[in-house]
């Protein structure tokens, strides 16, 4: 099931420095972000042997979960918030915000085969 983390984050009168280290439960292979979106959603699968790390960032945006049995709805709204997205989590993500940069960490490269675009029968 998909969850939360809640990365390190440093903060003094200079600003903040959030650190992603021995916290992603995968080596990473591929580092995509999202951002410019309108009302569309994106997403809309799961991945056979991919599993993610999603990250907003800059702005915010929902990210809808579903594994099979149990789904919920994640407001990523802060750029220390780390979404771990498992194999059978089916997702979308939405509402972003005008300014909104997701960020995504993979633990496999790019394969079409690789994804599964069907959400599970209600």
């Amino acid at each position: 099931m998909a969850r939360l983390i809640d990365l390190k984050t440093f903060t003094d009168k200079r600003g903040n420095l959030t650190v992603i280290e021995k916290v992603i439960p995968f080596d990473i292979k591929r580092i995509f972000y999202i951002y410019g979106v309108d009302e569309s959603k994106r997403g809309g699968h799961r991945h056979h042997k991919t599993v993610q790390a999603a990250i907003c960032i800059k702005g915010a945006c929902k990210i809808y979960n579903n594994n099979g049995s149990r789904e919920e709805v994640f407001n990523l709204d802060k750029p220390n918030k780390c979404l771990v997205l498992e194999t059978n989590d089916w997702h979308t993500m939405y509402d972003f915000t005008p300014d909104a940069i997701l960020m995504l960490v993979a633990s496999e490269y790019f394969d079409e085969k690789d994804y599964i675009f069907e959400p599970y029968a209600q």
